[in-house]
């Protein structure tokens, strides 16, 4: 797992951190997850902090709780997430990036030869995207 910094609220990380396995696919969907007591001893936070990151992802349709058994990925939470990233990822990173494009005269051809270039040479370099 990942370490917790002060510059956020932990449950969000804690929630945060539970999203990236699940896209990783170390956390497979109807697979279980750890416990709020677990994610407490862990990190070294309160079980209140824990609890409120998990019912995050509950509230968001991304984990449910088998009464008396635990919490659990969803079926489509992986896919759910992925979505949601790829928007995110697109008002962060390429809706920017065409703007600049636009500014600098760079049409949409050469933008995407350039994007694949850039992938192609870190692919080539070893680097995961």
């Amino acid at each position: 797992m990942a370490a917790i910094d002060d510059s956020r609220p932990i449950f969000i990380q804690i929630a945060e951190l539970v999203e990236s396995e699940i896209v990783a696919g170390t956390l497979a969907e109807e697979s279980q997850v750890p416990s709020t007591n677990e994610f407490a001893a862990y990190y070294r936070i309160n079980p209140a902090t824990a609890a409120k990151g998990v019912n995050l992802l509950v509230e968001r349709g991304i984990l449910y709780k088998k009464r008396g058994i635990g919490m659990f990925v969803a079926t489509g939470a992986r896919e759910k997430l992925m979505a949601n990233r790829r928007s995110a990822f697109q008002k962060q990173y390429v809706q920017p990036l065409a703007r600049e494009a636009r500014k600098l005269g760079i049409n949409a051809e050469q933008l995407a030869g350039m994007i694949h270039e850039s992938l192609t040479t870190e692919a080539s370099e070893g680097s995961v995207l």
